[in-house]
Formats: structure tokens, sequence, C-alpha cells
């Protein structure tokens, strides 16, 4: 399993595929870096025949990252052996999910996203692709959370909220009204400070 990305993250990716029993893991980066977790940081190849997990916490790099080797490569995911996932939900290919992870029944969770330390996503949940779930953040049942959208650590989203794509919910943020796309919210409860421009999807 390739490891693309010598970052905090990437040492937390890292020692998921060990616990998992992963065997071959091969950690690239860009950028010339000392090892990580006494792996030797390669630069990326051209073509390679083992699956990939992209280890870049920001939703748009990890985006260009996946389309740019789309079609060349296969995408893996990480899944921690102390973390609950539904049978009855679904994990997209390139996600990672983290300890003390609970995903429950009739989640779908889509490609490239983080669903980082102890948070917990209810049943009925809906997640696009490349969202990232900060640790100990909680989405009640039936909530959506749209592509690209990064929820703070320690939020709250109450359920059958709809939060669009390319969001900022802030840590701590207690989310009880639908959010649009492009918006930034914090606070308890959560209100809308500014609203991006498209063009920051990508």
């Amino acid at each position: 399993m390739i490891v693309y990305g010598a970052s905090g993250h990437g040492k937390v990716i890292i020692e998921i595929l060990e616990s998992t029993g992963v065997a071959g893991i091969a950690v690239w980066d860009d950028a010339a870096k000392a090892p990580i977790c006494g792996y030797t940081v390669q630069k990326p190849l051209v073509q390679s025949a083992d699956k990939m997990i992209i280890a870049i916490g920001v939703n748009a790099t990890r985006k260009r990252v996946a389309e740019r080797g789309a079609g060349t490569v296969k995408f893996g995911t990480a899944v921690h052996g102390f973390s609950h996932i539904s049978k009855r939900a679904a994990i997209g290919e390139g996600t990672v999910v983290m300890a003390g992870v609970v995903v429950n029944a009739d989640t779908q969770v889509g490609t490239h996203c983080i669903l980082n330390t102890s948070s917990s996503i209810d049943h009925d949940c809906v997640l696009g692709d490349y969202v990232h779930i900060s640790p100990n953040a909680t989405l009640c049942g039936d909530v959506q959370v749209g592509e690209g959208t990064h929820i703070g650590a320690g939020a709250t989203v109450i359920q059958g909220i709809r939060i669009g794509k390319w969001c900022t919910i802030g840590a701590g943020a207690v989310v009880i009204k639908d959010i649009p796309d492009h918006a930034t919210a914090v606070g308890n409860p959560a209100k809308v400070i500014k609203v991006k421009e498209p063009q920051h999807e990508r």
C-alpha cells in the first residue's frame, strides 16, 4: 500500500495499516523528506500496481491528487481495528477511518474522506467525496454533508441537517440549521460568517 504524503496525517495512516496487518507499505511525497515511522520517503513513481491512500488533510489538495491519479492508480482504504463500521454502511475508496470512529447503519461515506479520531456518524448520514470529519465531531442521524466540507473538532450537527459543499464548520460549533454551499459557520448555535466564491473548491 502506498501512503501519499509524509506528514503527521501520514503517520496515523501508516499505523492503521500496520495494525491491520498490511504488508509492503511505501511512503511517497513530492518533496524530499526525512523518513517517517521508519519508512524511507520516496518520490512518486509514474505507475505502480499497489493501491494508494492519499495522506493529505487539506480536502482540495486531496481532490487534486486523486484526480491526477484517476485511471492510473487504484485507491485503497484504511480502517482502524478499534472503529465500529455498521455492516449496513458503505465506505468509499480512498477513505480513512481512525481509531474510535463509529459509523452507524445505512450511512454512506464518499471517496477520499477522513473520519478522524473518535468522530461519530449516526444512521442514514450521507457524506460526499473529500469530506473531513475532525476528531470528536458528532453527526446525528440523517445528516447530509456536501463534497469537500470540513467539520471541525468537537462540532455537533443535529439530526436532519443539510450542509452544503466546500463548507467549513468551526471547532465546537453546534449546527441546528442548514448551511449553504461554500459557507463558514462557527459558534453555538452555528452562524454563517462568510461565504466563499465557488472557485475556491479546488
